[in-house]
């Protein structure tokens, strides 16, 4: 195997997911079969990590200083939604109707891997809050142990600031059937269940 073929299976393994053989499967067919795609391909890859950056408002990915949300005149300033990633932001913009704003975590508490608040950019958050244009946090984290810790620690921070915190309501998936339901999931929303209007 040639010198550059390593080289690009080894880079395609920094893919999550990508294994060896998922690796070499890539590689062999963009130089098969793709290699005008292949080349497409890296134009982007070299494109994208040259211009994208963070938003300096609410650390989304953006190619400009702030992104489009954040410049955003129609966009709800008193409500401010926290997510751990830009894919979850993504997944709220397409899946509801929300116009708030946002700010991106890219990741969650885990003091065992050596991610705390300022890893998270939480003095940033903490000055937005300060400012006192927002009204409401909405902790968007997902229901992991990780997660619902830096829920907590969030809720705390936005209190601090005398913002109300809030919470996505986790349970039931419409259209889902109890039996197949995790325990977890059961329990809260067991536990968390409102009056029938």
């Amino acid at each position: 195997m040639s010198s550059l073929l390593e080289q690009l299976i080894d880079a395609l393994r920094v893919l999550p997911g990508v294994g060896q053989k998922s690796a070499q499967r890539m590689a062999y067919h963009l130089l098969e079969r793709q290699r005008e795609g292949g080349l497409r391909l890296a134009g982007a890859l070299e494109a994208a990590m040259s211009h994208v950056r963070d938003c300096e408002r609410c650390r989304d990915f953006s190619e400009t200083p702030v992104c489009a949300i954040c410049a955003s005149a129609s966009r709800d300033t008193q409500l401010l939604c926290v997510v751990e990633s830009p894919a979850d932001r993504l997944a709220i913009e397409q899946a509801t109707d929300y116009r708030g704003l946002y700010f991106v975590l890219h990741g969650r508490l885990s003091p065992l891997d050596g991610i705390g608040p300022s890893e998270l950019g939480l003095d940033g958050l903490a000055e937005r809050l300060a400012a006192g244009e927002a009204r409401e946090l909405i902790i968007a984290t997902n229901p992991t142990v990780e997660g619902e810790a830096t829920a907590h620690y969030l809720a705390q921070l936005a209190r601090r600031h005398g913002v109300r915190p809030s919470r996505p309501a986790h349970g039931l998936p419409l259209g889902g059937e109890l039996e197949y339901v995790d325990r977890g999931t059961l329990s809260h929303a067991f536990g968390s269940r409102s009056e029938v209007v």
